[in-house]
């Protein structure tokens, strides 16, 4: 299978503090670059759960040097983009700049991520905005269905709680808290500075190296408890909701899994962004039972998820999900035909070519890889790897996924 996009060049470097640098020089009117930390909301206690995310928060508020409208405009004032996120392993701080403010925004970062101060006043105010997050979340059931399925599946483990926390643990988290939770869960060999923009590789290496070479070394008691005790759950949850909400799904690959791609593949065929995936064509257009159905893949450093959606009328929410279960037992029991793996990969590969165009994701993404392995593969040698999937290996990936005994199932029904 050819498949010809151009030619991808990663550039690497470690600091002497352990920060590895990742970085691709392209000619784009706009860089990108960030700083990634392995640690996440997976890495919190039971009672701190949300402190990872509140800690991103307060990133912005204030370090040794600048007040919190100071971190902002530092970026803003030069018409850049400045933000960050949490996920349950990772925390990530970035920003978007003409190609010639890498200066400003690399001594931002080091500033934001090792100097910030993190004052009394403003941690009131942002528990408050979280709090306020929290409530808006748990109004939107489309959304809150996908944490609480991974609660299912992840009973009583720290991967299954939600990355905002609850409105009772924010109340109760202080200073002292994040102060502990940086000193004992953040290290400097667990950081990817990333970039992707228009400067020559030395240069960006001589400017990270001003800010970030002084930076003590820090190794973190960071230690990741795997999950193993996966017990299949059917749960049915009441939910003050119009329509009625439903997944279904089952332990899968971790990131570094060999049948990771493979799963990725069959969960794009099933119910990836295309109108016409197998799911969507089967339970909404065919039978006219939902409004929405999409599959998802979520790959974790030791585990992984897999899981349909389906958003439906509560009268036809138990045949969608037989339907569902009809679909997966036909990809266990019938190899795909030439043709429709051909296309299945054709799809997926142009998903790939158009998402590569948004150099922003591009940066996020190498940088995530980064953290855990010592390369990152370019585009066109994913793409090989695509093509190189056999009708077999996805019969026997659907086999061992898709076993019905092993599917849990998660409604929201109307209260």
């Amino acid at each position: 299978m050819q498949f010809k996009i151009y030619h991808v060049k990663y550039q690497y470097h470690i600091l002497k503090n352990g920060i590895k640098i990742i970085h691709r020089q392209t000619e784009g009117k706009v860089s990108h670059c960030g700083i990634m930390v392995n640690t996440g909301s997976r890495d919190e206690c039971e009672d701190e759960n949300g402190l990872a995310h509140l800690i991103e928060h307060m990133l912005f508020k204030g370090t040794n040097k600048r007040k919190a409208h100071h971190v902002l405009s530092r970026i803003e004032n030069i018409g850049g983009e400045l933000n960050a996120y949490t996920t349950k392993e990772e925390t990530c701080i970035y920003a978007s700049f003409m190609p010639n403010y890498y200066k400003q925004s690399i001594e931002l970062f080091a500033d934001v991520a090792f100097n910030s101060v993190y004052p009394q006043k403003e941690i009131a105010k942002e528990k408050d905005i979280i709090i306020d997050e929290i409530n808006s979340y748990n109004d939107s059931p489309a959304e809150l269905i996908f944490d609480d399925f991974e609660d299912l599946i992840y009973n009583g483990h720290s991967l299954g709680r939600n990355i905002l926390g609850s409105i009772e643990n924010i109340k109760s988290l202080k200073r002292k808290d994040i102060l502990r939770f940086i000193k004992t869960k953040y290290s400097t060999e667990e950081m990817v500075i990333a970039s992707v923009g228009q400067i020559d590789f030395k240069k960006l290496i001589s400017i990270i190296e001003k800010y970030f070479n002084d930076i003590p070394q820090t190794r973190s008691s960071l230690t990741r408890i795997p999950f193993n005790n996966y017990i299949p759950t059917n749960h049915v949850k009441s939910m003050n909701s119009h329509l009625s909400h439903c997944m279904l799904g089952n332990i899968a690959y971790s990131r570094s899994h060999s049948n990771k791609l493979t799963l990725l593949l069959i969960s794009n065929l099933l119910g990836g962004p295309a109108l016409n995936s197998t799911l969507s064509m089967e339970i909404r257009e065919k039978h006219a039972l939902a409004y929405s159905v999409e599959s998802m893949f979520q790959p974790y450093s030791d585990t992984g998820v897999f899981n349909i959606y389906i958003g439906s009328d509560i009268n036809y929410v138990d045949k969608s999900i037989n339907l569902a279960l009809k679909v997966l037992a036909r990809m266990r029991n019938k190899k795909l035909g030439t043709m429709q793996l051909h296309r299945a990969k054709r799809q997926i590969v142009g998903q790939l070519a158009m998402s590569s165009e948004s150099y922003q994701n591009e940066m996020l993404g190498i940088a995530k890889v980064l953290l855990y392995k010592s390369r990152v593969k370019t585009i066109e040698e994913v793409i090989d790897e695509i093509g190189n999937i056999t009708a077999d290996q996805i019969l026997d990936v659907s086999n061992e996924i898709f076993d019905s005994k092993k599917m849990s199932i998660l409604r929201y029904l109307n209260e």
